[in-house]
């Protein structure tokens, strides 16, 4: 009975820890603190040397649990990135993601080894567990601050992020096996690299494409879809490890894959892994604050301060200025970049590898990890809304989007039921627009369920619903916003073949004698881009109107008020691409009909 009463306590002891770090959470985000600093702090005073007195020192299960949740939280980054959003930035993003956390490592190298008195090989594993940023901490802490961030330099730190990881892992492994068996050719590390990323590849994408499939084919019951999913991400991840794959890269891939995909029950998909996420990063850090010891901190926190300061103000600084030189970021962007490298979870958990592999001075790699974290959550995570905003890389924060209801309809892919309030300075109420592939379906006033000409007018206050594919449905979003005030296109740049957004259909037609349906005539041109763009228009979005383009040549107040035309007898011959930009179409080419994205 007495073994029986000690799972009990243990069981109850877990629960409370985790109950506690997600109380915790919700006084850090009222005052701005890193929230994994916080479950850090309540595994720490939990364990034996606070107040909790609980003696905990399985590294084992540590290494596992982290496993598991590192493997859940890349697989729900890649769920929610957007190829599109990113695949302009891949170049410098992949260059960080390896020769940026490689020239991490070898700059923070030297001084490790003075400050800790180490060999060569054990200060470059120093540098390895600290040299990769971590995707959860970059971005709860972006999230928390409310930044909104350039759309370059955000998809940029989005994809170092969720791809740094994997070689960081694979660098620390490589070490730790080289000094445990001594020797290690490098023919060997290379062969090893390359068949864990190409592997790691292959099994990502192909695992990512039979996860899509069995969501559309297989009939699961339903609030099955979105456990099968997690475990479907972990069957990836367990499996890419078995074959000496990198199973962080391949889960971090199958993400991409199915989230950039039509599927079944993709929100509750969505929502259910934000849940295990969060329980996976909280779970995580308690543990990882149970195996700090305060006390043995004492001889090598010092010199773990300034291995940390040396990271966050030379190495780091001194990857990102290289690995970003060839490409178009001015300085202000790059300094922003190297200051969000910040530390998390995945430093500790590098460092707890060599500890469950019983190398000597393990204990020391995760001391200092350890006080790497915390500084940089400190340091980093507390400045970095400041740091966005002075160095002019953070854009006004946008209006908060309205509630958006969606309800995925049984057995159909094609067609998913948005609701949104509708409010009284909105687009759709204001202009009566909504996008051409969109159909409002039933209206919801009192109480009362209409269909959409019972409710005609519509008025402010009402619930409409309409149908739209899954893919567009947040393109929705910007109709039932409040409209931003927008100024007048500058009348130096109107010329012939540049006319105000404010123009209509009708008055361009009688100008240049292109056909227009007779109900869309008084669409302005304005109109015109918003009811027929998948997305919010930006610079440079077309649009075909009969015989010419439309091209958006000014945004203001998030809506198309400059429009170039460009006519038949324009000269729209493209200028010959240089090897590199056929290059990079090439592989996007690849990439999209491989991951079907």
């Amino acid at each position: 009975m007495a073994s029986l009463d000690s799972v009990s306590i243990a069981i109850l002891l877990g629960a409370v820890l985790i109950m506690a770090g997600i109380l915790s959470s919700l006084l850090a985000l009222r005052f701005g603190a890193p929230l994994l600093l916080v479950f850090l702090a309540i595994g720490m005073l939990a364990g034996d040397s606070g107040p909790g007195q609980l003696q905990f020192d399985d590294v084992r299960t540590t290494y596992l649990v982290g496993s598991v949740a590192l493997a859940l939280i890349l697989f729900d980054g890649g769920l929610r990135t957007r190829f599109a959003s990113i695949r302009t930035v891949l170049a410098p993003s992949v260059m960080l993601a390896t020769v940026g956390v490689l020239l991490t490592a070898l700059v923070t190298a030297p001084f490790a080894k003075y400050a800790l008195d180490l060999n060569w090989s054990e200060s470059l594993l120093v540098g390895a567990v600290v040299a990769s940023t971590d995707a959860a901490a970059v971005f709860l802490l972006v999230h928390t601050q409310g930044l909104r961030l350039r759309p370059r330099v955000g998809a940029t730190l989005e994809a170092e992020s969720g791809t740094n990881d994997p070689f960081a892992i694979f660098l620390t492994l490589m070490l730790v096996e080289y000094i445990s068996v001594g020797s290690s050719s490098p023919g060997h590390v290379l062969v090893e690299f390359i068949q864990e990323a190409v592997l790691g590849a292959i099994v990502g994408v192909i695992g990512g494409r039979l996860v899509v499939i069995a969501l559309n084919k297989v009939a699961l019951p339903q609030g099955l879809h979105a456990p099968f999913v997690a475990t479907a991400a972990l069957v990836i991840f367990g499996g890419s490890q078995i074959m000496h794959a990198s199973g962080f890269l391949a889960v971090y891939l199958a993400g991409i894959i199915i989230g950039n995909r039509p599927t079944r029950a993709h929100n509750s998909v969505v929502t259910f892994l934000d849940a295990a996420t969060w329980l996976a990063q909280i779970v995580m850090f308690v543990l990882l604050g149970l195996l700090v010891s305060p006390s043995r901190l004492g001889t090598s926190v010092l010199p773990a301060v300034a291995v940390a300061l040396v990271l966050m103000l030379v190495a780091r600084p001194l990857a990102v200025f290289v690995c970003l030189s060839p490409f178009r970021f001015n300085w202000r962007e790059k300094i922003f970049i190297a200051w969000t490298g910040l530390r998390g979870a995945v430093a500790i958990f590098l460092a707890s590898i060599p500890m469950l592999v019983g190398l000597s001075k393990a204990y020391l790699y995760f001391d200092v990890a350890f006080v790497v974290v915390i500084i940089s959550l400190l340091l980093q995570g507390w400045t970095l809304a400041p740091a966005a905003r002075k160095l002019h890389v953070a854009l006004p924060r946008a209006e908060r989007g309205p509630r958006r209801v969606e309800l995925d309809l049984p057995g159909q892919l094609e067609q998913q039921l948005v609701g949104y309030p509708v409010r009284p300075k909105s687009l759709y109420f204001r202009r009566g627009l909504i996008p051409s592939w969109s159909k409002p379906t039933l209206v919801i006033r009192n109480q009362n369920i209409l269909t959409p000409g019972e409710a005609d007018p519509i008025a402010p206050g009402d619930y409409i619903y309409l149908l739209a594919p899954p893919e567009k449905a947040e393109s929705l979003d910007r109709f039932f916003v409040d409209m931003q005030p927008s100024t007048a296109p500058d009348p130096h740049l109107l010329g012939d073949f540049m006319v105000s957004g404010d123009h209509t259909l009708a008055e361009l037609a009688e100008i240049y004698g292109v056909k227009v349906g007779e109900d869309e005539g008084n669409l302005t041109l304005a109109d015109y881009f918003d009811v027929h763009l998948d997305r919010a228009p930006k610079e440079g979005a077309e649009l075909a109107l009969d015989e010419i383009v439309l091209v958006a040549r000014s945004i203001s107040g998030g809506r198309v008020n400059l429009v170039g035309l460009r006519l038949p007898e324009e000269d729209e011959t493209p200028e010959p691409l240089t090897r590199a930009q056929a290059l990079r179409k090439k592989l996007a080419e690849l990439w999209t009909s491989v991951a079907g994205v």
